[in-house]
């Protein structure tokens, strides 16, 4: 079968909007094909105003970012007129409010959409923006599913737009300096990776149905997704946690960033199995109807591992930290997560040590900071040819893979072998789970 990087390396022959290797060594920003000049400003719509969006504030309000905030887009009336405050106190301009992301990619004018909606929203909304001409900015998970994983990387080829996942650690400066240094032999041959986030999630409510909230356009909400009523505060967060018609559970949401910088580290792409034990530990009765609770194990050509620890609702410091990565290596370990690394000798000795100065939230609902700056200011330089991307979707996608791995194995009990050039799971009962049903008319088509 045809990988999607190989998809990619035919497909955009030249015309390259996302690089196609390893951030490390992608193609020099001469590589890129001149979209926009270097000085151009960029008009930029918003779609989901939700938790997410107060980490944008700051570098669309930069003076060295250059960007035009043309839309503020929610299905949810209270949220735009909440962002539009908030965003008022930051720009001398005021953007259009707008309910419907059709209407705001119907603008010819704008060129990017940062795409912070809900999980389920997100290849949907992506390919539409492409297919409109504008280039995407995609918060993490990039995609619900397989299937979207993969046409997700198919449409950036097709349509030659650039589309950086916010997965905004691969800007970490201290983060890139340590991972180039283990694969120059920091660590010796590195050969494990423990990615983890550690939570204290309380009990979430039993679904009820429920009257609409004034101002939500729930139909719209649930855009790509089957049809249902509504139940209380499903709209607000906690459909992370209402089944998997709409969120990706704690790897979507969370696992997505440390598998990222482990599959980083160690220099690998798919793998070749994956295994899980997960259950829901906490709260037996509540709303709560996945995992709470992951040990996901990844096995690698060359004898490499990565493991994900995710405990969600359990405070135990196992780690020092509430998320981050270990990388073993046979010299030695490493320890980093978004503000430092921490290096030690092959019998534990703490030998190299580093504390940036990043602001980037942790396990903080919404996060934002120096990191999400940075990674922003990376995709608007892309466009106008000054940089290369951090995260290009297609090296992105393979380490989202291993989110949808984690969710497949839980839900069908069984662990499963994978081809590692397609990705592709040699399971037929797995398989059946690598996409998803879609309501009639929203259908991702390319």
């Amino acid at each position: 079968m045809t990988s999607r990087r190989s998809f990619i390396s035919k497909t955009l022959l030249g015309g390259a909007a996302v690089a196609l290797s390893h951030p490390l060594m992608s193609m020099p920003a001469a590589s890129y094909r001149r979209i926009m000049g270097a000085n151009d400003r960029l008009n930029i719509a918003i779609a989901g105003l939700g938790r997410r969006v107060g980490a944008y504030y700051e570098p669309i309000a930069k003076k060295e970012a250059n960007v035009h905030l043309r839309y503020l887009c929610d299905v949810m009336k209270s949220q735009r007129e909440k962002a539009l405050r908030e965003i008022s106190e930051r720009i001398d301009y005021q953007p259009e409010t707008e309910n419907d992301i059709r209407k705001v990619l119907d603008d010819k004018d704008v060129d990017i959409l940062v795409n912070a909606t809900p999980d389920h929203w997100h290849t949907p909304g992506s390919v539409m923006a492409m297919k409109a001409g504008k280039h995407v900015y995609v918060e993490k998970p990039c995609s619900h599913n397989m299937d979207e994983n993969e046409l997700l990387v198919e449409a950036a080829g097709k349509y030659g737009k650039v589309v950086q996942m916010g997965n905004q650690q691969r800007s970490s400066l201290h983060t890139t300096k340590v991972i180039t240094d283990i694969h120059n032999g920091l660590i010796g041959t590195p050969y494990k990776a423990v990615a983890f986030y550690t939570n204290t999630r309380g009990e979430v409510p039993v679904q009820q149905p429920a009257p609409v909230p004034e101002g939500l356009d729930w139909d719209l909400w649930q855009g790509p997704a089957t049809r249902r009523e509504y139940t209380h505060n499903t709209w607000d967060y906690n459909w992370h946690w209402y089944g998997w018609n709409y969120g990706t559970a704690e790897a979507g949401n969370n696992a997505t960033h440390e598998l990222d910088v482990a599959r980083w580290a160690l220099g690998v792409d798919y793998p070749e199995y994956a295994e899980v034990e997960g259950a829901k530990r906490h709260f037996e009765n509540d709303g709560w109807e996945m995992y709470d609770t992951m040990l996901a194990t990844f096995k690698f050509k060359g004898n490499k591992i990565i493991q994900w620890d995710g405990k969600s609702r359990n405070g135990y410091d196992t780690y020092g930290a509430g998320r981050g990565t270990i990388i073993y290596g046979s010299e030695g370990s490493v320890f980093m997560d978004r503000g430092k690394y921490r290096r030690y000798d092959r019998v534990g000795k703490l030998v190299d040590s580093f504390d940036s100065n990043s602001d980037e939230a942790g396990t903080a609902l919404g996060g934002g900071g120096s990191l999400t700056t940075a990674h922003m200011l990376n995709f608007f330089d892309t466009i106008r040819g000054k940089a290369k991307l951090t995260a290009p979707i297609d090296d992105a996608s393979i380490s989202m893979a291993m989110v949808h791995y984690t969710n497949i194995a839980y839900r069908t009990g069984r662990s499963f072998e994978i081809d590692p050039e397609s990705g592709k799971i040699r399971d037929r009962k797995a398989m059946k789970l690598w996409g998803r049903e879609y309501a009639p008319g929203w259908e991702v088509k390319l």
